[in-house]
Formats: C-alpha cells, sequence, structure tokens
C-alpha cells in the first residue's frame, strides 16, 4: 500500500501507534507477534498498518496488564470479546482468581507492617528515640 493510500485509508504507522498510544514500538510489535492485536495492512514496503481502533484493544490490554493478567488469559479475554460469544463463566473465574491472589498479597502484607510496627517498637523500647 502507498504512502498516500495510508493516509486516505486512515491507516496508521507502527510509530504513529506507538506515540499515541505511550507504548514502545517494540511493545506493539510483540503484541502482534503475540496475536494479541492484528495490523490492519501492510504497506509496500512490509510495514505493520492499524486502523485507529487500535488504541481502543491496546487500552484494554493495558488494563488488563494492569491487573496483572497473564497474556494468555489476555489472548483469550480478546478472543472471547472479539467472537462476541460471551464466556462470562471463564472471565469471571479469571477475575476472581486475581481478586483472591490481590488478597492474599493484602493480608501478607498487613503482616508485614504488624511485623515492622513490633521490630519498630521493640527498637525504641530499647533506648531508641522516638521521632
Amino acid at each position: 500500500m502507498q504512502e498516500s493510500q495510508v493516509v486516505a485509508a486512515g491507516l496508521l504507522k507502527i510509530g504513529d501507534v506507538a506515540a499515541r498510544s505511550g507504548l514502545t514500538v517494540k511493545t506493539i510489535r510483540f503484541y502482534c507477534d503475540e496475536g494479541l492485536i492484528h495490523p490492519a495492512s501492510r504497506s509496500d514496503g512490509g510495514f505493520r498498518l492499524f486502523s485507529p481502533d487500535v488504541f481502543e484493544e491496546l487500552t484494554f490490554i493495558r488494563t488488563l496488564r494492569a491487573l496483572e493478567i497473564t497474556l494468555p488469559d489476555v489472548m483469550k479475554i480478546l478472543e472471547s470479546r472479539r467472537s462476541g460469544i460471551c464466556t462470562c463463566t471463564s472471565l469471571q473465574s479469571t477475575i476472581r482468581s486475581k481478586a483472591g491472589e490481590i488478597e492474599e498479597k493484602i493480608s501478607a502484607l498487613r503482616a508485614m507492617h504488624i511485623e515492622l510496627m513490633d521490630l519498630l517498637n521493640d527498637w525504641q523500647d530499647c533506648g531508641g528515640q522516638k521521632p
């Protein structure tokens, strides 16, 4: 696809997608290679070209990754979303599992906080000065 056709079609080069999305070109290539996103076309030189719809998917992927959803699970969620077939049970299971992991981390952090406060109190009791 020639440069003028790219502009007329509203397609974006990978560098433009990277700049507008805040992701690196390397990350976008990785997402393509993993099948998470798909270029709409390729230029005559073989460069990936994307439709503006890619930003919605990239935002969704970023959200899932920020929740520490694994790439295989992100892929399953994206496939389900694209197919239009709701696999709510699978998605709910993934979300419940992630929520459970977060709850475990919170409990561990609370326990660590208590230990640190106990250490601090013991230190102050043995002659350390209070702030």
